[in-house]
């Protein structure tokens, strides 16, 4: 079961029973029984979809003026600096 967020509270049996009372008398809505909950199944994928390309995580040290500088244009600064990387490399043939 999920960590709850500070201050939820969960219904007692008897407001559990008020509750599962009135679904049961909405003709659309069918509460679930101990039985449908052990058969039911997650249907959505937790987290983020795989990418084609996936990064790999590496420690670098970098000088802290140019960590600041790309961390100063805000949101996305190392995705800028992966292409700031990514166009070096263009002009710098390997091999």
């Amino acid at each position: 079961m999920p960590k709850l967020k500070p201050g939820t509270r969960a219904p007692g049996a008897k407001e559990d029973a008020a509750i599962t009372k009135a679904a049961r008398s909405a003709p659309d809505a069918r509460p679930f029984s101990d039985r449908d909950w052990k058969k039911a199944k997650a249907q959505v994928r937790v987290g983020r979809p795989k990418s084609e390309s996936p990064k790999v995580f590496t420690g670098i040290r970098l000088d802290a003026d140019v960590v600041e500088t790309f961390r100063a244009t805000g949101k996305g600064w190392q995705t800028r600096m992966n292409s700031a990387l990514r166009d070096w490399l263009k002009t710098h043939p390997q091999g």
